[in-house]
């Protein structure tokens, strides 16, 4: 490895190194708009090239560029899209372009993402990529990047979790149901680092992590760019499912204040937050952008009335102390919802032409967010006063209490969670006779520690403190990336790159009252043997062909070769094409690629003792044995390999006139060795290979991850736009876009171990096969509607969410649980007060709609639970505890519980 890192050291330096000198020629001038104003921030790229520049804050951009005919694209937001032909010879060239103002028109933006040797719009492309720009992203009214896109990508999934805890942190997302881990996240075309959480409750994403986007702030974005396809082959690890570029603002376009504040249609849930986005021009060509954003958000809870009958079966409880509790707290005290929280956001975006041919540019954040939420309510006849069977009280639980007294009510532990993430990349930009290099290096860490309140330790008695820290995780990453790229001939882009990256992982120890005995009562800390650092880097290049046969026909190509520290060398390939005809009316696009997914280091050396929900048991301790443990091994379970994926995908795109495109694509996604978190493994009959195994090391009931399913996805993307519509003397935009799931689900039998295979037993039971392929919507479709009059915008919103399936743990097996396809209707009015004050209101949820569900029989057996009430009520306990999630069950939905959110804008611009 000391060779690799020489070698890619000597590598930066060369190209780093390159000589400014050449025979190059300027092409400038100045950008305006029709009433001679300069427009800021326009993009202008040679056409077929990655090279290009944005106009400064007079409008005016200046290109370096070698003797020949060109076309340079112009792209604005808001604007339409030109292209002018230049030819440069012996002399600088003056070019100066008017845009018209236009309803916008996403397709004709140039993107960064899914090609590595030149920029195209979404026209040329020959992928399927999705633009959301800024105004898309505050139109919603959410609070977070993540929320904003669930509700204007239809292949884009998140929801709030109902059991919080670490959780709460992030909620989990994904593209095309293929999980988080597998959606590769770029800041301006470089890798962000993974979130340090991975997800363990039962909820979608189990077993997986990915980057925080939620800590991202959204009036630092310029745009979003989601490639919908597999592009491993460009750009590695974790680009399965498709690789979301955020784009961040780069230039002085005005500065801005904006106070928002929300509250739910229950009252609570109150939320309010201030942000300024600023920026700056100097040294003539350089530029710097940097937001701040503070925001804080209460508590909305949405409790169940709690089921005594439930109650008394789970605890052994006497039904009259259950019921004389419930009196006083139906709820049994219970608190989920959407946690309160508060964060703190800064970013900062820079760049400094160094030459004529080069320019440095840097960027780097800093998120902290603090997280307040609860474990399950510990009631009396849980948790009681004494533990003694004398019945002398060993514990002043009455400091634990709601109230001071003889009464004791119990407690609510607390989940308080405290998160920085950070990411920072500096590089440097040149083009010398054609040649394009880009060299850059990129930190970026996440870390979470944790705090459990107003709890005990049930083995220290009366010593027992209050307060834990039972301990936390940490992420953090190194890459270091070389891409360069020129137009060898006419049509022909040429392309090559490499990148080294550190990866390290820390699991936290938690404190000694945490740890020792039973641990701290509802978040047992992390103990000193399963607090480890682990560390891993990989090296990897490709190289990137794409060929304009003609002006219409494109072929494109891409190899990589990767090799990691801890699990050997992988290679994989990435080809696509595109035709376009009558005009450019009429694309058809396809692609066909290998993929790869190095296993997450928390998937590797995650171990733990996690309280879970059991049906009918209550909470109970679960552990989860790393992979490299002597239990694993004693198991049978094998070293985690990298997942490996074949992607196909085939569309067409049109464009009858400049006011109205739609496009249609077909995807296929096969997933081999995928790595899960498998289900929990007990087996008490110790005449079992597996049962004595179990016995002998002192387990009781463990899970573990391993390379344990084949799987197939396919689908299908709509995206149409209709702009500039006119309805009186406004004009309005319609948009509807939507995803539909063909297929989703295994590929071939189990990849057992073999002890566990003997047993009788598996590690993917129905409850982790439908959180994997049945929890995100079997469709999903976005109507929106968006008209302009005057100094008012009016955006509609209507999302379809289609039905979500689950099989809870503890459900009849003959039974399974459907959550019904629901619409949400958002509604926002936006009205320029001023020319510089802007007051905006969004209705979330206009009508609210909550998710609801029904149990649906599988068999004939499912049909007879189903007619029986008694049977009916036992099943709805065990998937909501007894009622106390009653809205989402444990598991979780399809959308938020939340229902109507009221939020306000009032923006300032200076």
């Amino acid at each position: 490895m000391r060779q690799v890192n020489q070698l890619f050291l000597t590598f930066l330096l060369m190209v780093s190194g390159l000589t400014a000198f050449s025979q190059n020629r300027t092409v400038s001038g100045t950008v305006t708009d029709s009433q001679n104003e300069p427009l800021i921030g326009v993009t202008v790229v040679i056409e077929g090239q990655s090279t290009g520049t944005v106009t400064e804050g007079d409008g005016g951009y200046a290109l370096s560029m070698a003797p020949g005919t060109y076309r340079l694209n112009f792209s604005y937001i808001g604007y339409a899209s030109q292209t002018q032909s230049v030819s440069v010879g012996g002399s600088n060239v003056t070019l100066n372009v008017v845009m018209e103002s236009e309803a916008t028109n996403l397709t004709e933006v140039v993107v960064s993402v899914g090609s590595r040797t030149s920029q195209r719009t979404i026209t040329d492309s020959p992928l399927p990529i999705d633009i959301v720009s800024s105004k898309d992203l505050a139109s919603t009214g959410q609070t977070t990047f993540d929320r904003a896109l669930q509700y204007r990508v239809p292949s884009f999934n998140s929801i709030q979790t109902p059991v919080n805890d670490a959780t709460s942190l992030l909620d989990p997302y994904e593209i095309r149901n293929m999980g988080p881990s597998r959606t590769l996240v770029l800041i301006n075309g470089k890798r962000k680092n993974m979130s340090s959480l991975i997800y363990i409750q039962t909820s979608p994403g189990r077993g997986e992590g990915g980057a925080d986007i939620s800590a991202i702030p959204t009036d630092a974005i310029k745009r979003v760019e989601i490639l919908r396809d597999g592009a491993s082959a460009q750009y590695g690890s974790d680009a399965i499912a498709g690789v979301m570029n955020i784009i961040l603002k780069d230039r002085q376009d005005g500065g801005s204040v904006s106070l928002n504040a929300g509250i739910t249609a229950e009252g609570d849930g109150e939320m309010i937050g201030l942000s300024l986005n600023n920026g700056a021009s100097f040294l003539k060509k350089g530029f710097i952008n940097y937001t701040m954003a503070l925001s804080r958000q209460a508590l909305a809870n949405r409790p169940g009335k709690v089921s005594a009958v439930g109650e008394s079966s789970d605890f052994g409880a006497d039904i009259s102390d259950v019921n004389n509790f419930l009196k006083v707290k139906p709820d049994a005290g219970n608190i989920n919802g959407d946690p309160e929280k508060t964060s703190s956001r800064f970013l900062i975006n820079a760049g400094l032409p160094v030459s004529d041919n080069v320019e440095a540019y840097a960027n780097a954040a800093y998120v902290y967010k603090k997280v307040n939420s609860f474990a399950n309510y510990r009631t009396p006849y849980w948790r009681p006063r004494s533990e003694r069977a004398d019945g002398v009280v060993d514990n002043p639980y009455a400091l634990l209490a709601d109230q001071a007294g003889e009464d004791y009510l119990g407690y609510v532990p607390t989940f308080e969670g405290d998160l920085t993430d950070y990411n920072g990349t500096i590089g440097f930009r040149s083009e010398n006779n054609g040649w394009n290099s880009d060299v850059s290096f990129t930190v970026g860490g996440n870390q979470q520690l944790y705090t459990v309140a107003n709890s005990r330790n049930r083995s220290l008695g009366i010593n027992s403190p209050l307060v834990f820290k039972p301990g936390g995780y940490e992420f953090k990453h190194n890459v270091g990336n070389i891409d360069v790229s020129k137009m060898l001939t006419d049509g022909l882009n040429f392309g090559i790159g490499m990148e080294f990256r550190k990866e390290t992982y820390t699991i936290l120890k938690g404190d000694t009252a945490s740890i020792v005995g039973k641990g701290t009562d509802s978040f047992p800390g992390t103990g000193e043997a399963n607090a480890t650092t682990n560390t891993r880097s990989n090296v990897g290049g490709y190289i990137d062909l794409g060929y304009d046969i003609t002006e219409d026909f494109l072929v494109n190509g891409t190899l990589r070769f990767e090799n990691y520290s801890d699990f050997g060398s992988t290679t994989v390939y990435k080809l696509s094409t595109r035709y376009k005809f009558m005009d450019d009316k009429v694309t058809l696009r396809a692609s066909y690629s290998t993929g790869f997914r190095a296993p997450m280091l928390h998937q590797i050396y995650l171990q733990i003792a996690q309280q879970s929900f059991v049906p009918g048991q209550g909470i109970q301790t679960k552990g989860i044995v790393n992979n490299r443990s002597l239990q694993a091994r004693v198991l049978g379970v094998p070293p985690l390999d990298a997942e490996k994926s074949k992607n196909f995908t085939a569309g067409i795109g049109l464009n009858p006139n400049r006011n109205l495109s739609l496009t249609l694509d077909y995807y296929s996604i096969k997933v081999e060795d995928r790595i899960v978190l498998g289900s929990e493994i007990a087996e008490s009959d110790t005449t079992t290979t597996l049962g004595q195994i179990l016995k002998d090391n002192g387990i009781v009931a463990i899970s573990f991850f391993s390379n344990g399913l084949n799987t197939k996805t396919s689908g299908l993307d709509f995206v149409a736009s209709y702009r500039n519509i006119a309805l009186g003397s406004g004009k309005m935009t319609v948009n509807l876009a939507g995803n539909y799931v063909i297929e989703n689900g295994l590929d071939g039998d189990v990849i057992n171990p073999k002890l566990i295979e003997d047993a009788g037993k598996s590690i993917f039971d129905a409850t982790q096969e439908a959180l994997l392929f049945s929890s995100r919507p079997e469709y999903k479709v976005i109507l929106g509607f968006d008209y302009n009059i005057g100094k008012f915008n009016i955006n509609l919103n209507n999302t379809l969410f289609g039905p979500t399936t689950f099989r809870q743990a503890g459900l009849d097996a003959n039974l399974k649980t459907v959550f019904q396809p629901k619409v949400v209707t958002d509604l926002g009015v936006n009205v320029e007060l001023s020319k510089n004050l802007n007051f905006g209101v969004t209705v979330q949820n206009l009508l609210n709609v909550l998710p609801e569900y029904e149990f649906e029989a599988l068999n004939a057996a499912g049909e007879a639970v189903l007619k029986d009430a008694a049977a009916v009520e036992v099943n709805r306990n065990y998937i909501t505890f007894n009622n106390r999630y009653h809205i989402l069950t444990y598991d979780g939905s399809h959308f938020s519980q939340l229902g109507t959110v009221i939020a306000g804008s009032l923006t300032l611009r200076f």
